[in-house]
């Protein structure tokens, strides 16, 4: 099967960066599915990975992905050959970066059935972190009325902002700000259903005030945390929460204690990297919000599709990814 790996950490721009290889078909285990990849999109996570670990063999790159089941293992059973599925992987197995994917059916969902391969590919990984984000981690009680607080999303027009900002208004009853610095980003925010947006480019507590909100109780910091972290200690609310999803080296939370807020590390690979007794989770809300795009009350991140799903397609689209000005999500369809 054709696939796309790298070995060196090399810059995007360097056609080395990323090669057309040619891979055995996999088999799958008991909890695996075998999926024909119709579609993968790329996330700053595929981009860290190429940068920064380096391998003496071919790692294929890859995590979110849609297409049909072609083969399932023998214990499988929420799905079968030939569903449309939709899913986001794990960082330690091989990548969907390849005509053939072995994912555990725990971590998959059934592709919502209002959208092409391409719009259903450009969810699941940026869906799971902010489900989980202020579902599992924060405790965001959903409902309309069920829980009324205030919302700040950092980076609101990123993939996980974009899925932040409407899980929010289509689940719960958060008042919901964004950040967004460009006329296009403001739109974006604006159209996914923002109450409030206001300028990363400025002091965030400055902005959150001008709005006439004296504490934010819900911090999402998506983005350039380091950067905007004194302005979250300042605007976050006695007994809030702040959710981050960063790599850094670290990260002061001492000056919270006074506050008692709550700091709350997301990873949507933890549950599929250890095995969790709750990794099915993944797939219920996969399966969830596959209801909720089929209702109109979600809709895909897809602002970008391009093709065929080879190396030069993913350096331009890693390139893109790196420069932080992307809107939403691109996807890379057909072979």
């Amino acid at each position: 099967m054709r696939a796309i790996a790298f070995t060196k950490s090399l810059p995007a721009s360097d056609a080395n960066a990323l090669s057309d290889i040619t891979l055995d078909i996999p088999e799958p285990g008991p909890r695996d599915l075998r999926v024909k990849v119709e579609a993968v999109s790329v996330n700053p996570v595929d981009t860290k990975v190429r940068r920064n670990a380096g391998s003496d063999t071919p790692r294929v790159l890859g995590y979110d992905a849609a297409g049909i089941v072609d083969a399932a293992g023998a214990e499988v059973t929420f799905f079968k050959p030939g569903d449309a599925v939709y899913y986001a992987g794990t960082i330690n197995r091989p990548g969907t970066n390849a005509e053939y994917h072995l994912v555990d059916e725990r971590i998959v969902g059934r592709k919502p059935a209002t959208l092409d391969v391409a719009e259903a590919a450009a969810l699941p990984l940026t869906t799971i972190t902010a489900y989980e984000l202020l579902f599992d981690r924060i405790g965001v009680r959903k409902g309309e009325g069920a829980d009324r607080r205030t919302l700040l999303v950092v980076g609101g027009a990123g993939g996980v902002g974009s899925m932040a900002i409407q899980l929010a208004r289509a689940l719960t009853g958060l008042t919901v700000i964004a950040t967004a610095s460009r006329p296009d980003t403001v739109a974006w925010v604006e159209g996914l259903g923002a109450h409030h947006v206001i300028d990363h480019t400025k002091p965030l507590d400055e902005e959150v005030a001008r709005i006439g909100i004296p504490a934010v109780d819900i911090v999402l910091a998506l983005t350039q945390t380091p950067h905007h972290w004194p302005a979250i200690q300042k605007l976050v609310a006695p007994q809030g929460h702040v959710g981050v999803i960063d790599d850094m080296e670290t990260l002061d939370i001492v000056p919270f204690k006074g506050k008692a807020v709550g700091v709350h590390w997301e990873s949507m690979f933890t549950r599929p990297i250890h095995q969790t007794a709750d990794l099915v989770e993944q797939h219920k809300l996969l399966n969830e919000v596959a209801g909720l795009v089929e209702a109109g009350k979600i809709r895909s991140t897809l602002t970008n599709r391009v093709g065929p799903i080879n190396a030069a397609t993913l350096r331009e689209v890693h390139a893109l990814v790196e420069s932080g000005r992307s809107i939403g999500k691109t996807v890379v369809e057909g072979w």
